[in-house]
């Protein structure tokens, strides 16, 4: 049976970090791939900054080199708000022969008996937890954790960095940062 990590978001930007996750979760668990999935309205979160077609475009760019990374779009053609369990549901009913694997870092893993129908999303897949430093683990769902590099950036950090003038070099790959310059996104023109 095939072997899929979903890697959601909302990747406004995607950055480094979210490409160690997806690297890092994909060799631990021996995964045949990673599907780096932008979320359209995250239950979670406030809505993105950048519209959904760009965020895909970004990802599409940052990931299109690397043999055992794809973009899934099903949130984005969905629309509205992002619950983890109906995305995971509808893409167990259309990929029977796979396995699926969802990757979380540890500041979610925390929160994970929290999540909409968690008890539901945890008959679906199987949680990989990207340790963090700071963060605790809860024992009530099933995670496997896997151990990455210390990375200390968070699309927050690079949009703020964008609007002050510097740099993002280093934090982004260098398409994403290339592709923010050209689309002037984050900055005063935006």
């Amino acid at each position: 049976m095939k072997k899929v990590g979903i890697l959601g978001g909302t990747f406004d930007p995607l950055h480094q970090g979210h490409l160690i996750m997806g690297e890092f979760s994909r060799e631990a668990m021996d995964l045949d791939e990673v599907w780096f999935m932008p979320s359209y309205i995250p239950p979670h979160k406030q809505e993105s900054s950048t519209n959904p077609e760009t965020r895909l475009a970004m990802v599409q760019t940052a990931t299109k080199d690397h043999p055992h990374f794809r973009v899934c779009d099903v949130e984005l053609v969905r629309k509205g708000t992002s619950f983890t369990v109906d995305t995971m549901t509808d893409l167990v009913k259309r990929y029977p022969e796979i396995q699926f694997f969802f990757i979380i870092g540890g500041d979610m893993v925390e929160h994970l008996p929290k999540w909409h129908r968690v008890e539901d999303l945890s008959e679906l897949v199987q949680f990989i937890g990207v340790k963090r430093p700071g963060y605790g683990w809860n024992n009530e769902i099933p995670v496997h954790f896997v151990d990455i590099p210390s990375v200390d950036v968070s699309s927050t950090m690079i949009r703020d960095r964008i609007l002050q003038g510097k740099s993002v070099r280093y934090l982004v790959p260098e398409v994403v940062d290339t592709f923010i310059k050209e689309h002037h996104l984050y900055d005063n023109e935006s």
